[in-house]
């Protein structure tokens, strides 16, 4: 992404970034309940009460060969990482390092947006302008997919592709120069290849319902590309900056070097060639009528675009894929540069087996060979690092770690999956991703940034409170898929075909998530390092299942296993647009912090960018306070806090009290509390379950150290188990707002959809000074699946309620699982006064 971009926002580009920040109900749509979304679970909701499900999911049975707190440090929460994270062991310090470091990156990139969407992961941990509602970016958006599909909880996920294909991802945007003038809405800014990640995502997993539930709007989202399909030519074009690559080598050779000029690529060709051969695969899976032909025309058209793309693209002579300009090129001339974009086609399984040869540039000191590489365009292009030091952002040969990720998957596609060939081989896989691995530095601590200088130790884009983190890339999927050739399978099987060199001694991945099970490989030449035999060993929950001499690979069937399904949770503090309720407050911050951040979605643990509040600096004794106005009263049972301790001036309190406002306006401590653990320590995420819930309007955290030091919040959470058979609104006019009158009873509609027969409570709450009352009696009513039951309320706001700003008002309703788990499910409206 360009820094002239981001800029922008200094300017009148501004109001476009709020523009693209806005998560607001589209107009003439109603108010819904959310997606499916929530922290960490139980597979289940088992228990009685929203207090009973699990903080984590449950890892199963499994091995324990490695020491995985040793393997995971000082990393703060450390049990989530035990329950979502397969565990290696690798004889190379770099690149295990760099592994864990990058489950960190991904975990501070999770964002709850909120009970509508859900999850998302995020790009840069802080807001840019041009980014889609609550900050997602699609650029590299499958990238995210591909290395979160190993992690034990779905819901992330779930939540996240349905964001891009059914929430506000997929919703319009302006069709701007800032923001795409080609495209007019959000799945479709920058290049992007969903369904190819959708189906490497359920070939992890095993959970194949959720993916074929998709194929309607992934369907949409090919057909989508259409108007940038030349007909004549036979293939996609796009801008280079629209790939998410600004003054490329091909871009100075227009008259646009920052945009690029419009030209036939093997990005975009890949992406509709990869995401076209997935939408065949779960279209045969599905195997409904018709299917089968869909899907042969959908292959026709991935095998058009290859065989146009060899006509177009590649060049003979140079044996590399090279951009073509469209306009002003009537013969279509290749530019004579190669970039490394022309390794897309082997990320996709689209270049055939005799284009090998274009793999020889990956070593040669000429073409993209760097100590801290690849480069991204061939060395001796004459526009190889052409103003690439003056400043963010040029892709003409600074080492990406976007590019990077595609060049090692394509890479490790081509020696596992394509016949032998004498130009590349295991060797240069472990030397570039080393290569990468080392570039995971800065002052001697793991990091990543935007882009590295490809002969110099040191990220060369990087912007302070902006640039950390950055999660633009993949690295863990290229040590599982790659390095250690776990090679996911749509059956019940698995592959294994290890890329490690083969002078080493040992390697281990432990309890990797895969199709329901547990799945272990060891590796241990003399049998001494893990004392589990010698050769090869594969654990399948927990037992052997397999042993070999060598790193030969190997096919083996696991069986199936049953699914879970973790319950729906939704957090009712998150704020993540800063605006309305939840609204909160504190009695005093550093000035560097904001209340507010500390109910922001994110949990973030570093210095910048700032996502926490914190009371540095506070002339007051010991008792400072946060609180969170709800705006409406509303369920607690289930709270959550993530202290902040910087080891310095901020450290983990001591104590911590909790109150919520009575209906007396005075605060009274939250009775019944049960806390996990008794008291606050650091790295440790503190859970207070409440032995039945309160209704309040609002919540106050007062945290204290007994050295009168300061505290800090980086996450507060307040989480319900949702009903996932109930869908509620709260009916809106076109401007999404429930209309309100001062001083007069004005008519309120709810409704409650079931999709399997379940007795419903409905309530609707308002805020204090407020009434409601139902139009005819409340009681708990049997609702068969596919009815939706129709609610009228009476609402009266009151006489000096102000035009602005909008206030809350929620739908909550109470319904039991069929083994008797309580479930409080809710939307949130807003309502002004006419």
């Amino acid at each position: 992404m360009a820094l002239d971009r981001r800029r922008l926002l200094h300017s009148g580009a501004a109001a476009l970034g709020a523009v693209a920040l806005s998560g607001a109900v589209p107009p003439g749509a109603a108010a819904r309940a959310g997606a499916a979304g929530g922290p960490p679970g139980e597979a289940s909701a088992a228990g009685k009460g929203a207090g009973a499900t699990p903080l984590y999911p449950a890892v199963g049975p499994g091995t324990a060969f490695l020491d995985h707190r040793s393997l995971l440090g000082d990393l703060p929460e450390a049990e989530w990482y035990e329950a979502n994270i397969p565990f290696v062991d690798l004889p190379d310090a770099a690149i295990r390092d760099t592994y864990y470091y990058r489950w960190r990156v991904i975990k501070h990139a999770l964002k709850y947006t909120g009970p509508r969407e859900g999850w998302i992961l995020s790009e840069f941990l802080g807001p840019v302008g041009y980014s889609a509602p609550y900050g997602g970016i699609n650029a590299a958006a499958a990238h995210h997919v591909r290395e979160a599909r190993w992690l034990r909880d779905h819901r992330y996920l779930d939540d996240y592709i349905g964001y891009w294909l059914r929430g506000s991802g997929s919703g319009p945007k302006p069709a701007t120069d800032f923001l795409n003038k080609n495209t007019t809405d959000w799945a479709h800014q920058y290049s992007f290849w969903i369904a190819d990640a959708v189906v490497a995502r359920a070939s992890t997993d095993g959970r194949w319902e959720h993916a074929l539930g998709l194929l309607d709007e992934l369907e949409r989202q090919w057909r989508r590309w259409a108007p940038q399909f030349d007909d004549e030519v036979g293939l996609y074009w796009q801008t280079p900056v629209w790939d998410a690559m600004e003054y490329t080598a091909s871009s100075y050779q227009s008259d646009d070097p920052y945009h690029g000029g419009e030209g036939f690529r093997p990005t975009l060709n890949a992406y509709q060639y990869g995401d076209a051969k997935a939408i065949a695969a779960l279209l045969r899976r599905r195997g409904r009528r018709g299917d089968e032909a869909k899907a042969d025309r959908y292959d026709e058209r991935a095998r058009a675009l290859r065989v146009q793309q060899e006509r177009w693209l590649w060049d003979e002579e140079d044996q590399f894929y090279k951009h073509v300009m469209r306009d002003g090129n009537p013969e279509r001339r290749r530019l004579a540069d190669r970039e490394q974009i022309g390794y897309l086609p082997w990320y996709f399984h689209m270049a055939p087996a005799d284009n090998a040869a274009a793999w020889a540039q990956l070593r040669d000191p000429e073409g993209f060979s760097a100590p801290f590489g690849p480069t991204t365009v061939e060395r001796r292009s004459p526009w190889f690092m052409h103003q690439a030091l003056e400043g963010c952002c040029r892709w003409n040969g600074p080492s990406w770690p976007f590019a990077t990720s595609q060049t090692l998957t394509a890479l490790a596609n081509l020696l596992i999956d394509y016949p032998a060939q004498p130009h590349v081989d295991r060797t240069d896989y472990y030397a570039v991703l080393r290569a990468y691995a080392l570039t995971h530095r800065k002052d001697g601590e793991p990091y990543v940034a935007e882009a590295h200088h490809p002969d110099e130790d040191r990220w060369i884009y990087d912007g302070r409170g902006h640039s950390e983190d950055y999660n633009h890339s993949t690295f863990n999927d290229l040590v599982l898929s790659g390095l250690l050739g776990i090679r996911c399978r749509p059956d019940a099987t698995v592959s294994l075909a290890p890329l490690a060199p083969r002078e080493w001694d040992h390697f281990a991945v432990e309890n990797l998530p895969y199709h329901g099970h547990n799945l272990s490989v060891l590796f241990d030449r003399s049998g001494r390092h893990y004392g589990h035999g010698t050769g090869l060993s594969v654990w399948l929950d927990g037992r052997r299942i397999h042993r070999q001499d060598g790193l030969e690979p190997v096919t083996l069937t696991i069986g199936r296993a049953g699914q879970h399904t973790l319950p729906r949770e939704v957090d009712d503090l998150a704020n993540v647009e800063q605006k309305g309720h939840p609204l909160a407050s504190a009695s005093y911050t550093f000035h560097l912090d904001s209340p507010a951040k500390a109910i922001d979605g994110q949990d973030l643990h570093i210095d910048t960018p700032s996502s926490r509040w914190t009371n540095y600096g506070s002339p007051n004794a010991a008792d400072d306070w946060l609180a969170v106005d709800f705006g409406v009263p509303t369920p607690v049972s289930d709270l959550r806090i993530s202290f902040y301790d910087d080891g310095g001036g901020v450290r983990t309190p001591d104590s911590y009290e909790l109150h919520h406002l009575g209906q007396d306006g005075r605060w009274h401590p939250l009775p019944g509390q049960r806390r996990t653990p008794q008291t606050p320590r650091p790295g440790t995420l503190n859970r207070i379950l409440l032995e039945r819930p309160v209704t309040t309007t609002a919540l106050r955290l007062t945290a204290t150290r007994t050295s009168g030091g300061a505290v800090g919040v980086a996450a507060w959470q307040s989480w319900r188990t949702e009903d996932p058979r109930l869908a509620l609104t709260v009916e809106t006019p076109s401007d999404g707002l429930v209309p309100v009158e001062p001083g007069r009873a004005v008519k309120v509609t709810t409704t409650v959809t079931a999709t399997a027969t379940t007795v419903v409570s409905p309530h609707l709450l308002v805020p204090d000074n407020w009434k409601v009352l139902p139009q005819h009696t409340i009681r708990p009513t049997a609702l068969r699946a596919g009815k939706t039951l129709h609610t009228h309320w009476l609402v009266t706001a009151p006489t000096d309620l102000p035009h602005q700003p909008p206030q809350p008002l929620r739908l909550l309703v109470r319904s039991r699982g069929e083994k008797a788990e309580q479930f409080v499910t809710s939307v949130v409206a807003r309502a002004q006064a006419d």
